[in-house]
């Protein structure tokens, strides 16, 4: 007689597409990390006997000393793009798991593509899609002129058949396009669901570290610009990389979030273009578009980005307000960052912009995210709001504190050599990054406060 208990038919959960948790009913607000209206309707996976695992029913791990742990190298793989290598921390890791998310059209699976064109020579190369016919994908390689008859493709999103077709074709390199598309037959929720997304993800990322094979995942987006799904699915890979750019601009960037074997916030810029993207090898060029018209409210800054400094030029406009609460609206910065600013200012500088509409830019499309760009806005906007343009040889970096001080940033030499190397002749820097040599043809501007970066730039 078969003792065997039949599947139970699974309850309906709701889980939070933040963090993954689970509750039994729906709230507002997620118990576990306290986001709200998070909670989507999902349901687990079906238990096919009536017994939780017990701690016997999997072999013991066995502990080791870090000594005795054998050390060995990573085997990369160079992509062809030198910009993608540089985002991966130096070329493709084998068995590696990279999750790329960005807006739609901004370009991820023309990157895809392109990168396996070049591969596909070297190591053997499958692309699945969910979202495009097989047709598609060809007539995209045609018009961007791609030489890839050895590229393998597969239209699947069931994750059993697409990887019994992986172990038939034990390619090297694996792309899915796009994991909110795929689904597993054990589970009864749709696809994109929570657990769907958990699952697949979970048996690909299983397969690529069994095997060696390095797998990207192409993840789709919120409008808040957050990768869709559990964010468990950020932990469970090595790389998470996004697309930032405007979808209608040419310029992209590639930007590492994560990265197991490379830098964090490292970037890539390409250009879009009718054959596809290409590679900007000299982005702070790109983002220099001044066109030789000195204006107010404009100046060049250095970013660090990863291991690459960059010149980008911050764009101030301050004008009168006809509202009660005058707008701050800022972009590339952070919007919060800019109203604190402009309190220093009033508070260290005397000048009061409460009854000013401030609009803060960065060109290009480029996002600022280190506080290396505060001296670089409060002098924009000062130059806005007395109209006077400011030296176009200038330009500067540096952090400033709610008391006035103006504090260093790291690497401040390396971005000091950039500027120069650019034709920049004056730089106005925190005193604690005065380079101990002197660059050749730069002046470099040490200031301690506010006050006296305002009080220089009067002068200049």
């Amino acid at each position: 007689m078969n003792t065997r208990l039949k599947p139970r038919k699974s309850k309906l959960v709701y889980s939070c597409t933040r963090c993954g948790a689970q509750n039994p009913k729906w709230t507002g607000q997620c118990s576990e990390c306290g986001a709200w209206n998070s909670l989507v309707e999902d349901i687990p996976p079906v238990q096919t006997d009536g017994r939780r695992p017990q701690y016997g029913d999997s072999p013991a791990a066995a502990v080791y000393d870090l000594t005795d742990i054998e050390r060995v190298d990573e085997i990369r793989t160079v992509t062809g793009f030198k910009e993608l290598d540089r985002v991966l921390g130096g070329g493709l890791v084998q068995g590696s798991v990279i999750l790329i998310g960005g807006d739609p059209g901004i370009g991820k699976s023309t990157l895809l593509i392109q990168a396996l064109a070049s591969l596909v020579s070297r190591l053997p190369s499958l692309y699945v899609t969910g979202e495009e016919s097989l047709q598609q994908i060809s007539l995209r390689a045609h018009r961007l002129g791609l030489q890839a008859d050895k590229l393998r493709l597969l239209a699947e999103t069931n994750v059993e058949r697409i990887l019994t077709h992986a172990e038939i074709e034990k390619p090297r390199v694996m792309v899915i396009d796009s994991i909110q598309t795929t689904y597993t037959e054990e589970l009864q929720s749709a696809p994109g669901g929570v657990s769907q997304v958990r699952e697949s993800a979970a048996r690909l990322v299983n397969y690529a570290k069994q095997t060696g094979t390095a797998l990207f995942l192409v993840g789709h987006v919120t409008k808040e610009g957050a990768l869709a799904g559990p964010r468990i699915l950020e932990h469970m890979v090595d790389t998470v990389l996004y697309f930032e750019g405007e979808t209608g601009g040419r310029y992209r960037i590639i930007r590492a979030v994560k990265n197991r074997f490379g830098a964090v916030n490292e970037v890539g810029v390409f250009a879009m273009t009718e054959r596809g993207l290409r590679e900007v090898s000299n982005p702070s060029a790109i983002f220099l578009s001044r066109d030789g018209e000195n204006v107010p409210g404009t100046i060049v800054m250095v970013t660090q980005e990863g291991s690459r400094p960059m010149l980008i030029e911050v764009q101030a406009l301050v004008a009168e307000s006809h509202i009660t609460n005058p707008r701050r609206v800022s972009v590339g910065l952070d919007q919060n960052r800019l109203a604190m600013l402009l309190a220093v200012l009033y508070r260290h500088g005397r000048i009061a912009l409460f009854n000013q509409d401030v609009f803060v830019n960065v060109v290009g499309g480029v996002r600022v995210g280190e506080t290396a760009a505060d001296l670089a806005v409060a002098l924009a906007a000062v130059s806005s709001l007395q109209d006077r343009p400011l030296p176009d040889d200038l330009v500067t970096f540096g952090e400033i504190g709610l008391s006035g001080e103006i504090r260093p940033v790291q690497n401040g030499t390396e971005r000091l050599r950039e500027a120069a190397r650019h034709g920049l002749k004056r730089a106005m820097v925190p005193k604690a990054n005065v380079p101990r040599k002197p660059i050749r043809g730069m002046e470099v501007i040490a200031v301690k406060r506010l006050e006296e970066a305002l009080a220089t730039l009067g002068k200049m």
